[in-house]
Parts: structure tokens; C-alpha cells; sequence
């Protein structure tokens, strides 16, 4: 069908000119021939899908069949008051279904059109109306389990957008489909409308210009109008109850007709009752054949059924067997064990009710909120959170596994909330003393009754989820680094190559590989830089990438480029009070670096390292009471050794680069570390 959607436009178009142009009796014939078989094309389209996605034009094609119709039944209604006459077709639908008794034919059409009317259309239309309301009700919902599915690792990426497209797409059909029953319902009262105005106008017509008397009158116009009026209605019961199998058409593996078997004739029991019922009218005053032969047939359906289904499951038990034997001596059975999922969430049973939707729980949706944190802060793709409960824990008990390895584990109570002073709340309340998990602040839990009087005292009120779901956050920024794969940074790189293709043409793999920019990427989270800019980070690669391949060099260079970045990150007050370094000391740590092939480190003294951490505790805790947080700035060339000497006294000490403060930054040096 390569030119289906011109031939469709002209088609359309075409439907507007039956309406306007006389139109020869040989091509009515052939329209109305075509009007017939597309109602059955329509039918069997929409007892064979198996779902109504499947069949998601029909609305559309509702609009198109009834537009056919009503400018076929205007053509129509020309050649009969005009020249008396309509064509083959309809000649033969009066002699062969009315027999030519014009009062029995238009109670058949009179029948049909009320069938169609009042029982097949409205009915479809009230389902369509429930149907769009429920599944609009429902699309937050079935979206929110596609995002747990999404977390929980048990669909892609690919699956999740595809599934969520189905969801949209399946609200908008069931929509359409409820505006699109009203046109079936309109063609019925315009079939009815036309068939009046047809017969009175035809009888008028044929005493007054034909010169017929009265009887000859009635007759023949009620003929070819109620011919016409079959003609045309029972492809619209055709296409009405389309209609209604496709919005009662519940999804399914299997089409209408195997469906309708499969589950009707499926219990040989059901069978014989029906069989026992019919002979038992048949003795009675009714007409015994009819209720013996049917009885018959009953009682052969069951013996068949019953006899398959003992056949069936004498084949399966060994075949079973035997599959469940092979599957254990295959190898690849023990694959999925030796896969490590980067990031686990373990919980006791008594956590459960937060993880599961139905009993009102939100775990799942605060995953992809932190998926969606992380990504803004820190420009990362966080991996899958995998979420599992373990019996061997306490009930209220989780763990955090980071690679395989357990990183941080915490209690919560169950409809229980944790207060947390800020700093400047009143002391009041009453609770169980516990410590916060993600910054190990004291902490205590409180009931329902107490929360309003905590936070009135000026507390930070936060229920378990929160707690859950805030450490979590806190322990993926943490270990960010160890969570960049090499798979990645590929998406990363991937897709900044979409807006900057020359950038990444000319670093990847002319200056360096993945596996490098890797390392780069890493050094940086693991200082809590966001990589989230990586245009500048790739930039200031491909400038130095050409001078050196030690990856901690390169690191600087990066840096150094997210100056405007890290200030803002880092430094909150101004001016900034920070710690300096003495330029004697930059010197003896200079003079230390000693240079291997497996990279650059510091062999220092260890009395003077020793005195430099001491001279460091000191002006850490200077800064850490005067309320501000500890900041280094160091020169450029030694940043990055001074970072590694202090990580034994304070791993998360902040250690910036004059390179690295951007120049509207004023700063105030409240002491120099010296030795």
C-alpha cells in the first residue's frame, strides 16, 4: 500500500461529491456493494484482534463508514424521487427480503434500526463512556507501576517508554471511541428520518407527476424506499456491533472466536449438567427432539472435553519432569547468580507496606525521584535501584548495598516520624532518642500525637519514607564514582555527541579512550563535583589531552574549567572564610611527589605530616565554631596531594584551587597551615 494515504484522502474526498453529484445507477450498485463489504471487512477485523490497541483507527473509520452512508442514502433518495427507479441492489433487497410486501418489509427495517438504536449503539456507548473515564482514572496509576517496574529492574528503558505509549494510547482511543459511538447513534435516527421523508415524499410525487393511483403509489415508493433503507442499515448493524466488540474486547493472547470456545466449552463438568438439564425438558409438555438432540450434543462435548483433558495432562507431568531435570544439570542456570546489581536496597518484612503501591506505599516513586535528584546535581545515570526484602533481617531493619557490598544499614519505626532539631528548636518532646541515618544527627522517633507539637517547637518532622529514601540519596552522592561504569560514561558522552559532535569526534579515541575519561569523571564525584556540565569537561580535555595522559593532571584541568561551578557549589558565604596553606609548606609537598608509571603520589616525612594534620585539626575546628564550613584553597599544583594528605583527619574536607574560585568571590583567610 504505498500510496494508501492518497488513495484514502481521494476516497474521502470522493464521499463529499456522491453527496453533491448525480451519480450513474451502475456505480450506485457497486457503492452499495462496497458499503456492504466493507461492514464485513470491518466485523472480522474486530472479532480477530486481540486487543482494541489493535484496532486503534476504528473511531476514525466510524466517522468515514457513517459519512459513506449518509451520502449514499442521499444518492439514493435522488434516483428514487427523481426518477423513480435506484438500481439492481435495491430492487432485489425489496423482491428477495420483502417478498415484495412493503408492510413487512418496513417492520424488518423498522426492527433492525431499533435493534441497532436502542440495544447494540446505546449500549456500546455507555461502555465507551465507563471505559474512557476508568482508564483516564487510571493512567497515574498504571504509570507509577510502570515506573516501580522500571526500578525494580524488571523492565528496559525501551519496554518502560513503549508501555507508557500504550497507556496514552489506550486513554485516547477509549475517548475517541466515546465520541465516535454518537455518529453510529445519528446515522440511526437520519436512517429512519430519510426512510419517512422518502416514502411521503415518493407517494406525493408518484399520484401528483407519475400519474400512479393511490395503491401504485404506496407501493412502489414503500418498496424502493424500504429497500433501500436494508440496503443501507444492515451494514450499519454490521458495523454498530463492530463497535460493540471492540470497546467490551477486554485484551487478550487470543482472538474473539478462540476466546469465546476456549472459555465456554472448557469444563466437561458445566457439559453434563446442561445435558441432564435438557433431557429433563424434554419429558416434560415441551418438544422433546429439539431438547434430545441438543442433549446429545452436550453430553458429546463433555466426553470429548474430558477425555482431552486427561490426555493433556498425561503427556505434560513427565514432560514437566524431565524439563525441570534438564533445567537443573544446564550451566547457564547459574549465570544470573554471578551478577552483581550496583546499587540494593534490603529490607525487613515490616518495610514491605512501604514498597507496595496497594497498601498505599510510595517507595517506588521516591526512586525515580532520586534517580531525577541525582541527575540534575550531580549529572549522573544512576543505575537501577534494586529493591528486596530479606526475612534474616529485623522486621523495621534496611540495608544499602553498593556492589554486592553492604555500605550502610538503619532502622525505622512503623508509623512512627523522626524530629530532628535544626538547631534552634525548644526541647519538649517526647519520643525515643535515635540517630539520623544520613548525617548521624540526633534524632528522636515520635507518634501522630506529637508531630504538630513538634513541629510548632521548630523540629524537622519527617516520616519513615523520607528517612529511607534521604539516606539513600545521600549514600549514592557519596559513592557516585564507584557507580560510573565505563557503560556509563558511553551514555554520558553519547549524549552530549548529539549537540556537540565535533567536540567528541575529536577527543574519542584520536586523544583518549573511555576508559580514561572514566577516571577523570570519577576523580571528580568523588570530590563532589557534578559532571552534569559535560560540554566544559570534554572541552577542557580535548585543550590538554595533547600535553599529558596522567588522568590526576587532567582532573585539575577539568576543574579548573567548572571554576564559576565549584565557587557557587562550595563556597555559600561572603566573604569566605577558608584556610590557606603556607607557601613554604606547598613547597615541601612539591619537593615530595615522586613519580611512578602507575601514577604521581606524596612521600613525606612523617613527624611533618604529622604536624601539618595538627595544624590543619586546629584551624578545622576554628572554622567548624565560628558555624562555617571547612574550606582549603591551595595552589593549583599541590591541590590535589594536599586533598589525599588530609583525607586521613577529614575525608570530607573541601579542597579548592586558586584556579578553581572564580574572581567575583572574595575570600577571608582566618589562619594558614604551617609546620
Amino acid at each position: 500500500m504505498k500510496f494508501g494515504d492518497i488513495i484514502v484522502a481521494l476516497a474521502i474526498i470522493s464521499i463529499v461529491f456522491i453527496i453533491i453529484l448525480p451519480i450513474p445507477l451502475v456505480l450506485v450498485d457497486i457503492l452499495l456493494s462496497l458499503n456492504i463489504s466493507l461492514s464485513l471487512l470491518i466485523i472480522l477485523i474486530a472479532m480477530y484482534v486481540k486487543e482494541p490497541l489493535q484496532f486503534s483507527i476504528f473511531p476514525s473509520l466510524l466517522l468515514i463508514t457513517t459519512l459513506f452512508r449518509l451520502g449514499l442514502n442521499i444518492t439514493t433518495t435522488r434516483n428514487i424521487l427523481g426518477k423513480g427507479e435506484t438500481g439492481d441492489l435495491i430492487a432485489a433487497f425489496g423482491d428477495f427480503v420483502m417478498q415484495g410486501n412493503a408492510i413487512v418489509g418496513f417492520i424488518v427495517f423498522l426492527i433492525i434500526v431499533i435493534i441497532q438504536f436502542l440495544v447494540i449503539t446505546k449500549g456500546s456507548e455507555r461502555v465507551a463512556e465507563v471505559a474512557a473515564r476508568f482508564t483516564l482514572d487510571a493512567m497515574p496509576g498504571k504509570q507509577m507501576a510502570i515506573d516501580a517496574d522500571l526500578n525494580a529492574g524488571l523492565l528496559t528503558d525501551e519496554e518502560a517508554r513503549s508501555r507508557r505509549k500504550n497507556v496514552q494510547r489506550e486513554a485516547d482511543f477509549y475517548g475517541a471511541m466515546d465520541g465516535a459511538s454518537k455518529f453510529v447513534k445519528g446515522d440511526a435516527i437520519a436512517a429512519i428520518i430519510i426512510t419517512m421523508i422518502n416514502i411521503l415524499a415518493g407517494f406525493v410525487l408518484g399520484m401528483t407527476m407519475g400519474g400512479l393511483s393511490f395503491g401504485e403509489s404506496l407501493q412502489k415508493y414503500t418498496l424502493l424506499t424500504v429497500g433501500d433503507g436494508l440496503a443501507s442499515q444492515i451494514p450499519a448493524l454490521l458495523i454498530s456491533t463492530a463497535a460493540g466488540i471492540v470497546v467490551t474486547r477486554a485484551a487478550s493472547d487470543e482472538n474473539l472466536g478462540t476466546d469465546l470456545f476456549d472459555q465456554l466449552f472448557n469444563d466437561p463438568k458445566i457439559m453434563f449438567i446442561i445435558s441432564g438439564l435438557l433431557v429433563f425438558l424434554a419429558i416434560t409438555p415441551l418438544p422433546t427432539m429439539p431438547f434430545l438432540v441438543l442433549a446429545f450434543v452436550f453430553l458429546y462435548i463433555g466426553i470429548t472435553l474430558r477425555s482431552s483433558i486427561k490426555k493433556i495432562e498425561d503427556e505434560d507431568e513427565p514432560d514437566l519432569i524431565d524439563e525441570e531435570a534438564q533445567d537443573l544439570r544446564k550451566p547457564e542456570n547459574v549465570m544470573p547468580l554471578l551478577n552483581v546489581d550496583p546499587i540494593e536496597l534490603e529490607f525487613g518484612y515490616g518495610i514491605i507496606p512501604l514498597a507496595d503501591a496497594s497498601q498505599g506505599g510510595d517507595l517506588f516513586d521516591r526512586l525515580v525521584m532520586i534517580r531525577r535528584q541525582c541527575a540534575l546535581e550531580l549529572g549522573i545515570i544512576v543505575p537501577i535501584i534494586r529493591l528486596r526484602d530479606n526475612i534474616q533481617l529485623e522486621p523495621n531493619q534496611y540495608i544499602i548495598k553498593i556492589n554486592g557490598i553492604e555500605i550502610s544499614k538503619s532502622e525505622i519505626m512503623f508509623d512512627h516520624y523522626m524530629a530532628m532539631n535544626p538547631g534552634g528548636a525548644s526541647d519538649g518532646i517526647e519520643g525515643i532518642d535515635t540517630t539520623e541515618p544520613a548525617f548521624n544527627l540526633p534524632a528522636k522517633w515520635i507518634n501522630e500525637q506529637e508531630r504538630e507539637k513538634a513541629e510548632i517547637l521548630g523540629y524537622t518532622v519527617v516520616d519513615p519514607p523520607s528517612v529511607i529514601a534521604t539516606h539513600l540519596t545521600e549514600i549514592i552522592k557519596r559513592h557516585s564514582s564507584e557507580l560510573l561504569s565505563r557503560q556509563e560514561v558511553k551514555k554520558l558522552i553519547d549524549n552530549i555527541k548529539e549537540t556537540q559532535p565535533t567536540l567528541v569526534d575529536e577527543l574519542i579515541p584520536n586523544q583518549m579512550t573511555i576508559g580514561e575519561i572514566q577516571k577523570v569523571l570519577k576523580n571528580l564525584l568523588k570530590e563532589g563535583v557534578s559532571i552534569r556540565n559535560m560540554g566544559s569537561i570534554l572541552e577542557a580535555l580535548a585543550d590538554h589531552a595533547s600535553l599529558t595522559r596522567d588522568t590526576d593532571m587532567l582532573t585539575e584541568y577539568a576543574r579548573q574549567s567548572l571554576a564559576r561551578f565549584i565557587s557557587k557549589q562550595f563556597i555559600t558565604t561572603h566573604p569566605a572564610k577558608v584556610i590557606t596553606v603556607d607557601k613554604g609548606l606547598e613547597q615541601r609537598i612539591i619537593d615530595s611527589i615522586q613519580q611512578t608509571d602507575r601514577g604521581n603520589y606524596v612521600s613525606m616525612d612523617p613527624e611533618i605530616l604529622q604536624a601539618l594534620l595538627a595544624s590543619l585539626s586546629g584551624l578545622i575546628q576554628k572554622l567548624l565554631s565560628l558555624g562555617e564550613q571547612p574550606i582549603v584553597i591551595t595552589a593549583p599544583i599541590v591541590r590535589l596531594y594536599f586533598k589525599r594528605l588530609s583525607e586521613q583527619l577529614a575525608p570530607d574536607l573541601i579542597v579548592l584551587s586558586y584556579n578553581e574560585i572564580d574572581a567575583s568571590v572574595e575570600i577571608d583567610s582566618i589562619g594558614m597551615v604551617s609546620i
